[in-house]
C-alpha cells in the first residue's frame, strides 16, 4: 500500500522558514506527481504547490516568490521550503500522491488519490 508520511512543521515566527518533508514508500516514486495542499481552521482544502513526474513545478499565487516544492527520487521524499512565513499561512499541510499522466500539472484535491496524515503549521505574528 502506498504511504505518505509528512515531518517538519512547527511552531515559527512570522517571517522565518520551514521545511516540509514527504517520505513515500509503497509506489514507484519517480512515476508519481507530487503535491503539497494545506488547510487551515474553517476552511477548505487548498492547493499550495506540485511538482510533476517529468519534473514541472506549479504554485498557487498564495506561495509564489516564498515557497519552492522539490524531490529526490533517490530518497523517495518531496519536500516544501518555505520562506517568509506570515500567519495566514499557519495551517495543516497535506503531503499528495498520484501516477504521473504525460506532461499534465494537476491542482485539484481529488486529482490525488493518495494523501499523509499532515503536519501543522503555525505561524505567530
Amino acid at each position: 500500500q502506498v504511504l505518505l508520511v509528512e515531518s517538519g512543521g512547527g511552531l515559527v515566527q512570522a517571517g522565518g522558514s520551514l521545511r516540509l518533508s514527504c517520505a513515500a514508500s509503497g509506489l514507484t516514486f519517480s512515476l508519481y506527481d507530487m503535491a503539497w495542499f494545506r488547510q487551515a481552521p474553517g476552511k477548505e482544502r487548498e492547493f499550495v504547490s506540485t511538482l510533476n513526474w517529468r519534473g514541472i513545478t506549479h504554485y498557487a499565487d498564495s506561495g509564489k516568490g516564498r515557497f519552492t516544492i522539490s524531490r529526490d527520487n533517490a530518497k523517495n521524499t518531496a519536500y516544501l521550503q518555505m520562506n517568509s512565513l506570515n500567519p495566514e499561512d499557519t495551517a495543516v499541510y497535506y503531503c499528495a500522491a498520484e501516477r504521473g499522466r504525460d506532461w499534465v500539472v494537476r491542482i485539484g484535491v481529488s486529482d490525488y488519490g493518495y494523501w499523509g496524515q499532515g503536519t501543522q503549521v503555525t505561524v505567530s505574528s
